[in-house]
């Protein structure tokens, strides 16, 4: 793996800590991270809110230079998570439970940082 994609996967791994945090702090309860279905992709978190289950994508930015972190999760990335989201209930035989997809966007100015949920963004 090269450095620059290590650093990548260290500072979104460090988000995902961050947004964790933050989510239980606001009552929710971690069930589970970084879910993978075959080679589809991942869910970062997945929560519970209340009788709620919470599907949440993880988006860290330092700085403004490639947009806003939320503004990354792209109509494809959402199609995918949505997939992977299904998945993970069928195989857990909940799919009747309400469900949503959150984003969790953090900005890093140096050692300070910005969280913001976007409950029900897709």
């Amino acid at each position: 793996m090269t450095g620059t994609r290590r650093n990548l996967r260290q500072a979104g791994t460090s988000g995902e800590e961050e947004a964790a945090r933050y989510l239980e702090a606001q009552g929710f309860r971690i069930v589970e991270r970084n879910f993978r279905f075959r080679r589809m992709g991942e869910i970062d978190i997945i929560a519970e809110e209340g009788e709620e289950l919470v599907f949440c994508e993880v988006k860290t930015r330092w700085g403004d230079g490639f947009g806003a972190p939320e503004e990354a999760v792209t109509p494809l990335k959402q199609r995918t998570i949505r997939k992977i989201a299904a998945a993970y209930m069928a195989l857990r035989g909940i799919g009747g439970r309400p469900c949503r997809c959150d984003v969790v966007s953090i900005r890093r100015r140096g050692a300070a940082s910005t969280v913001e949920l976007f409950r029900n963004a897709f």
